[in-house]
């Protein structure tokens, strides 16, 4: 009997709604995940230690860790005092940096993750890598999925709203990169996975298309889904190919670069984005893309976050060297530094001021 059907890594629990953090304790209760309650909860010195007064008297069998950055020291250091505590599960409150020391923490130790996010801004709370800063710069290292995630809209709402706006700019970054892995597919014949490829398409586009702002529920909801699926979407491909195409490595490039001046990872990743869909020939579809981050409040232009056209040209041109091996748009034009300029001038032209 031929295999019909692929086992999909996911979270078993996936609670987005405002009011969500105060039925936590059932979450973990009715889903098994944690029949004892002896949870090891890992929370910023922020938004994750101020809701711990909240939450704490649900959870009595609970003890807490306060994580205090977002290295791979920060996540060994948590590995190494909760191992022996005979926990049921790890939950990370807090929120990216957070939740990457707990996912590779729990990893380290072999306890399920339970990622509760208190911000949107990036794909990573339901995808299978964590993201940390070593001495190299910044790595990325394979992890299992969170078991659960849980979103409440109500704290989402509480974040500063460029959390929320670096989210944005992050998942509409998606349909850049899949165009990206369809441009390798024809070019260098690279296998895509499909389900992977739609499935990070659509939260782009559902993100891209919705008539809500910052400051709405329902599209909070399907800004906060989107990036769920994401996360998703990276399991079933098994790489963070279906997000990560040359929207990030310019992405990379600023934080490598100018690593003192660099925005948010979602801000130079939707202008990244919109500029790349430019270079391969998607005038409309990148004056659309342009048109809704600025709606959003997010850049669309280098000199928005500070950064010069000279700057700009020098983080495109150094792009292609954050990611070896990926192909992208910008492997594949190769453009000397005199057509980065040119091209550049075009694109601000199309997309107006």
């Amino acid at each position: 009997m031929p295999v019909l059907t692929r086992l999909i890594p996911s979270p078993v629990v996936v609670d987005i709604r405002p009011g969500a953090l105060d039925d936590l304790a059932g979450v973990l209760a009715d889903e098994r995940i944690s029949q004892s309650g002896r949870l090891a909860i890992a929370v910023s010195g922020g938004s994750g230690a101020r809701l711990r007064d909240r939450v704490a008297p649900s959870l009595p069998g609970a003890d807490w860790f306060e994580v205090g950055g977002g290295t791979i020291d920060d996540a060994v250091r948590l590995a190494g005092a909760i191992q022996g505590g005979r926990y049921d599960a790890v939950v990370g409150l807090g929120g990216g940096k957070i939740i990457d020391c707990a996912k590779f923490a729990s990893a380290r130790v072999g306890l399920p993750l339970v990622a509760v996010a208190t911000n949107l801004a990036h794909d990573g709370l339901c995808s299978p890598v964590a993201t940390l800063d070593n001495d190299a710069g910044r790595g990325s290292y394979g992890v299992p999925n969170p078991i659960a995630v849980v979103i409440d809209l109500n704290v989402i709402r509480e974040a500063p709203v460029r959390f929320v706006r670096s989210g944005i700019g992050d998942v509409v970054s998606n349909i850049s990169a899949v165009a990206d892995w369809e441009l390798s597919h024809r070019v260098n014949g690279e296998k895509v996975d499909g389900l992977a490829a739609a499935m990070a398409r659509q939260a782009g586009e559902a993100v891209l298309r919705h008539p809500g702002g910052v400051d709405d529920d329902g599209f909070l909801q399907v800004l906060a889904e989107s990036l769920v699926l994401t996360g998703i979407s990276m399991s079933v491909s098994g790489d963070s190919r279906p997000s990560s195409g040359a929207c990030h490595e310019i992405n990379h490039a600023f934080d490598l670069l100018y690593p003192q001046r660099a925005a948010a990872h979602g801000e130079q990743c939707g202008l990244g984005a919109a500029f790349a869909m430019y270079l391969r020939g998607a005038h409309e579809e990148s004056a659309a893309m342009a048109e809704v981050l600025r709606r959003h409040g997010l850049p669309v232009l280098p000199e928005e976050i500070g950064f010069s056209v000279d700057e700009f040209v020098r983080v495109v041109e150094y792009a292609p060297e954050t990611r070896p091996g990926r192909f992208t748009i910008l492997e594949h034009l190769a453009l000397t530094t005199e057509q980065i300029k040119d091209v550049y001038a075009d694109y601000v032209k199309a997309i107006g001021s």
